[in-house]
C-alpha cells in the first residue's frame, strides 16, 4: 500500500533531500506534497489524503511544533501518523514533540534510520 507523504521545511533544499531520502527507504510512496512553513502545511493536510506527515521545527510564520499542535487538536487529523525531522537537541522542545505522539528524526538522516521511523509511526512491523 503506497503512502501519501506531506513534507513541511521551509528549506526547498531540505524537502528535496527528505524527498530523496523517502524514495530510497524502500516504501512504497504514492504522492507526496511538500509546503514551506505549518501554514501551508495545514492547508495541504485539510485538501488532500494523507498517510504520513514530516515537519521540521524551525520554520517562520507557524514553526513546525504549532502546526503538530493543531492536527492534534483537530479530531480528523489528532490520530495523523507524524514524524518530526529537525537538527533540534532541546531535550525540552523534544520532550513536547513526544507529548504529541509523534517520532523524531534527527537531521542528518540516512535511508535506513528514515525507513524505521516511517514503519514505527505509521504502526507497521518490521
Amino acid at each position: 500500500m503506497a503512502i501519501n507523504i506531506l513534507v513541511v521545511d521551509d528549506s526547498a533544499v531540505m524537502r528535496s533531500m527528505i524527498i530523496k531520502t523517502i524514495k530510497n527507504t524502500g516504501v512504497e510512496v504514492g504522492e507526496i506534497h511538500q509546503a514551506g512553513n505549518g501554514a501551508e502545511g495545514l492547508e495541504i493536510v485539510e485538501n488532500n489524503w494523507l498517510d504520513l506527515l514530516f515537519i521540521d521545527v524551525n520554520m517562520p510564520i507557524m514553526d513546525g511544533i504549532e502546526m503538530l499542535e493543531q492536527i492534534r487538536k483537530n479530531p480528523i487529523t489528532m490520530d495523523m501518523p507524524v514524524l518530526i525531522v529537525s537538527t533540534e537537541s532541546n531535550s525540552e522542545r523534544i520532550k513536547i514533540i513526544d507529548e504529541q505522539y509523534a517520532g523524531f528524526v534527527h537531521k542528518p538522516f540516512t535511508p535506513e534510520i528514515l525507513r524505521e521511523k516511517i514503519l514505527s509511526v505509521l504502526g507497521v512491523m518490521h
